[in-house]
């Protein structure tokens, strides 16, 4: 079995990190052949060469960038795989679509997000891919409810790495690395800066939370559009140095094993690499319950859910886990043990390659 994959995106974190453990397990299995097509100077270019496979860069311009189409159907005919696994969206999912067609190679399409597209475009979008591979149960609802027929719509949940991702943080390395007076408590947020992860209900939160915990510190990593303007509100609302926005960080592992929670208001969301990592780490969540989150934060058992938007809800919920660190703890270690046992990357790798199989089957 000869697969090309198509990732769009140029950082390694994300969907593009998904992959990277795909092909990795993809890789280990005797006969298969797998080929990366990716952006121009792409991270996940170069790790994806270090596993030993090859690697096609070549202009990738998203949605606006009808010529990738060309560009993609001359890879597929020069390459002739069985197989192409379109993984991201900005284009992927409908240029790279189109192009296998135009080159006689069926699909399979991932998708990553939860929010809702017009029926009449799901309908012409969906149509032409062999199967539609989902994240998240959340998702695969989505398309249903858009009327993409059961049968096209396949759910394997997204992985995280559990030997990277462990419990057992280095508290005094977090303080020195982000200048936190000693023996605080932090509370960690990991989120593009985007309206719908819900950075702006954390922070109507806070003066709530804070007047409860005069010893809680926040920290906000990430980066995107909002990110200034987080920024100034933090530094108008007088937190500075007592909420930061640290930007992107390749240490993850380091820092999220290290904190006392973790919080994702989001309004949105697929599934939440950010939250199987704070599983793994054993670390409680207080998240909103929108997408696929509820698969992975358990209301009571790892974590606790919120509606999205609601600020005392939110406050209510970070105030109950702050003041009962037993408590915390205990849904920690059960974080751990959801991620063991429903989001490992073996499963993730066997139940991609199980689409592959089927599509092909079906194609005799």
């Amino acid at each position: 079995m000869k697969v090309v994959h198509v990732e769009t995106g140029r950082h390694l974190y994300g969907g593009a990190l998904q992959v990277r453990f795909l092909l990795e397990g993809l890789a280990a299995v005797p006969g298969d052949e797998h080929v990366l097509v990716c952006p121009n100077g792409a991270a996940i270019g170069a790790t994806v060469r270090a596993l030993g496979l090859r690697v096609i860069e070549c202009r990738l311009g998203g949605d606006a960038d009808l010529g990738m189409v060309a560009r993609l159907k001359a890879v597929l005919r020069a390459e002739r795989p069985d197989l192409v696994h379109l993984h991201s969206r900005r284009g992927a999912d409908t240029w790279g679509v189109l192009a296998g067609r135009l080159a006689g190679v069926p699909t399979v399409l991932s998708r990553r997000v939860d929010n809702p597209e017009p029926r009449l475009l799901a309908a012409l979008k969906y149509r032409l891919p062999a199967r539609v591979i989902t994240i998240s149960e959340g998702i695969r609802a989505v398309l249903l409810a858009e009327g993409v027929p059961a049968h096209q719509v396949v759910c394997v949940p997204s992985a995280v790495d559990t030997v990277r991702y462990h419990p057992g943080g280095d508290r005094p390395w977090l303080a020195r690395t982000f200048g936190l007076p000693p023996g605080v408590r932090t509370l960690g947020m990991v989120a593009q800066f985007i309206e719908r992860k819900g950075h702006a209900v954390l922070l109507d939160a806070l003066p709530t939370v804070f007047a409860r915990h005069p010893d809680l510190h926040v920290l906000l990593f990430g980066q995107g559009p909002l990110h200034g303007a987080i920024a100034a509100e933090v530094e108008r609302r007088g937190w500075r140095g007592r909420v930061q926005l640290p930007g992107f960080r390749d240490d993850l592992d380091r820092v999220i094993p290290a904190l006392d929670l973790l919080v994702h208001p989001a309004f949105m969301e697929g599934l939440g690499v950010a939250l199987l990592q704070a599983a793994a780490c054993g670390i409680a969540i207080v998240a909103g319950r929108a997408g696929g989150i509820p698969e992975i934060v358990r209301d009571g058992e790892n974590g606790l859910l919120v509606t999205p938007g609601d600020v005392d809800g939110l406050a209510g919920a970070l105030d109950a886990l702050l003041g009962d660190p037993a408590r915390a703890a205990a849904m920690g270690a059960a974080g751990r043990a959801i991620v063991e046992r429903h989001f490992s990357i073996p499963a993730m790798v066997a139940g991609n390659r199980r689409v592959y199989v089927e599509v092909l089957g079906a194609r005799g």
